[in-house]
């Protein structure tokens, strides 16, 4: 009986990855390379798309000689990518800008504009909170600014429409990515002419939008040969990584949320249509023309536990410092921390939102800072949470992803705050499984989306303390109140 291998191909903000999976979601062999961000001046966040399509290749072809398989054994290459990113082209495909991506803040001032703006609802016709972070929101600063790249451009794409364009000569970007941008319209799947206006572009200079089960052939042979694969293999172009991560964790069905916590994080959950609140709470992306996924994203996940160990220089492992948590007791003593260290997606959306302990005391020490650091990002998702359930009421279970799901005691944390099990797959890339298994889709191999869950190596789910969790829940009434007063102030 004959192998059979999927890759997903991971853009994330911080690597590039490429997983080879078999078909049962076992992963194969991993190859990542670490992406470079530039900071031009404060506030601003940038990243060569150059470097990163040279990474996609050697990732594709580090991870195909390690996992040892011919090329007769890979089925399809499928892509994941992270959002909101944004680059200028010329009319020579040559990039004209570095890619702006989500965590650039350049565009507060023309983001503050957008939202007080009424004639138009955007969050209404998009599903995508006014914010920085988004393409609408970055295109007008460039309109406004006379950015050079914007004025000489032909073409504006994200990093993933960039290599997909120059390995195979077409601009197209499937629906999560479009919806991602601020400029698609959540009701006529389209791009929307008032918001094109807004940005003074133009649709032709937009890529082709497409469902995430679109197949691409004719790989450039020069990249098909630096790849070792075949020229006529098959791709997918894939999603956005929020969908997929939810997709390759199993979180899929009404109920069911999942939460990632990498370097940021997310609470997410799949529902049928066009789902929004008046309070501007949570985003809504389209995935398929019958499904979006709606949910909130926050700048500070792990970055802050980064932040903390870096500020104290420890010189440790990460796992060693997050084990300092171990010797408190929940509610680190009275002390409470705001994670808004690098400005606030979901809850606040707010660009300007600082970080912030509350009742620190002379007693107070390492292992009370980082455990006040884990508590306070916890909180914040469940807090996320909470608007998400205004929308979808309470989850039945919670499948977790991401770098910090790699930590039992945070795993437990996590369990205890919201109260409810929590599953974790034996693979943390469940992005790219999600990626690799829509391929799998598109090719007519597998049956449906859904059955991707009989397909997930699953740990022991982790079970609630429930004399915890009614702590935490008296935590979390004084959290929210800091939360409402404090935000008055940024």
């Amino acid at each position: 009986m004959s192998r059979e291998f999927v890759i997903g191909l991971d853009l994330g903000t911080t690597s590039v990855k490429a997983v080879v999976f078999d078909l049962k979601g076992n992963v194969i062999s991993i190859s990542e390379e670490m992406i470079t961000s530039i900071y031009p001046q404060q506030g601003w966040v940038e990243q060569d798309p150059i470097q990163i399509e040279r990474f996609a290749v050697i990732a594709v072809r580090n991870a195909i000689e390690n996992a040892n398989i011919n090329k007769s054994e890979l089925l399809t290459i499928a892509f994941s990518s992270a959002m909101h990113s944004l680059i200028c082209l010329g009319e020579d495909y040559q990039p004209l800008s570095q890619a702006l991506i989500w965590a650039d803040g350049r565009s507060s001032e023309q983001a503050e504009k957008l939202e007080n703006l009424k004639e138009i609802d955007i969050f209404k016709k998009t599903g995508v909170p006014i914010h920085p972070m988004s393409p609408l929101s970055k295109l007008v600063w460039m309109k406004e600014e006379d950015y050079d790249p914007y004025l000489n451009a032909y073409y504006f794409l994200s990093i993933k429409e960039y290599i997909l364009l120059k390995w195979f000569d077409q601009r197209v970007v499937d629906y999560s990515m479009a919806a991602a941008t601020g400029l698609f319209n959540a009701h006529t799947l389209d791009w929307d002419g008032e918001l094109l206006e807004l940005t003074g572009i133009k649709k032709e200079q937009l890529s082709v939008v497409v469902p995430p089960t679109e197949v691409l052939t004719g790989i450039n042979d020069g990249v098909a040969k630096e790849m070792g694969i075949s020229s006529d293999l098959p791709f997918v172009i894939g999603a956005a990584d929020g969908q997929l991560a939810n997709l390759g964790i199993g979180a899929i069905s009404p109920g069911e949320v999942a939460i990632t916590a990498g370097t940021s994080g997310a609470i997410r959950q799949f529902a049928n249509g066009f789902n929004i609140t008046d309070k501007h709470e949570t985003f809504c992306y389209t995935f398929t023309k019958d499904y979006s996924i709606i949910g909130g994203p926050t700048n500070n996940g792990g970055i802050a536990l980064q932040w903390l160990k870096e500020l104290l220089n420890d010189q440790g492992s990460f796992d060693d410092f997050t084990e300092e948590a171990k010797k408190i007791a929940p509610g680190a003593e009275g002390l409470i921390f705001l994670p808004y260290i690098n400005g606030e997606r979901a809850p606040l959306w707010n660009q300007q939102a600082r970080g912030n302990f509350f009742g620190m005391n002379i007693t107070h020490k390492k292992e009370h800072l980082v455990r006040a650091v884990l508590e306070g990002i916890t909180l914040n998702l469940y807090q996320i949470g909470q608007s998400l359930e205004n929308l979808t009421g309470s989850p039945d279970k919670i499948y977790v992803n991401g770098g910090l799901s790699r930590s039992d005691l945070w795993l437990q944390m996590l369990a205890d705050v919201f109260g409810k099990e929590v599953y974790v797959s034996e693979s943390h890339h469940s992005a790219a499984w999600g990626a690799a298994w829509t391929g799998l889709v598109a090719l007519g191999k597998v049956p449906s989306f859904e059955e991707i869950k009989e397909n997930i190596p699953m740990n022991s789910p982790i079970i609630p303390n429930e004399n915890n969790h009614k702590i935490y829940l008296n935590i979390y009434k004084k959290y929210a109140l800091l939360v409402k007063d404090i935000a008055k102030h940024f």
